[in-house]
């Protein structure tokens, strides 16, 4: 991966996050698109494609715990690494950031309630 000047590079197909590892970032994607996904009986299962302007990993700044799922590059993506104390900084500085982000955090634990819901009654 190549150093850009407010991020780092990463090329197509590159790991960015793995599963089971443990995270101590959170990443914004500034340009390009990136997989997530996540291991089933030996099975990759894709999960969702984010794009520029998206954000992942800030369950790591969050909990303690291991990563939830891959991300990879999907093509060439620019991201941007936040560590946790340079995100308490940032809340601080604007508290509004936070809140930014429980909308997202909010509208993807409603995006995967309904799916989950979807899944339930195809039983």
């Amino acid at each position: 991966m190549d150093e850009g000047k407010l991020g780092k590079i990463y090329p197509d197909g590159a790991i960015i996050a793995r599963e089971g590892d443990v995270g101590d970032k959170m990443y914004i994607i500034q340009s390009g698109r990136v997989r997530v996904t996540r291991e089933a009986h030996g099975v990759e299962i894709p999960l969702v494609e984010l794009k520029e302007g998206d954000f992942f990993g800030e369950m790591a700044l969050i909990e303690r715990e291991v990563r939830s799922a891959t991300v990879r590059a999907v093509g060439e993506a620019s991201l941007l690494s936040i560590d946790k104390k340079s995100f308490l900084r940032r809340v601080h500085e604007d508290p509004s950031l936070a809140y930014r982000i429980l909308e997202r955090m909010s509208r993807r634990i409603r995006e995967l309630t309904i799916e989950v819901a979807q899944l339930k009654a195809g039983r």
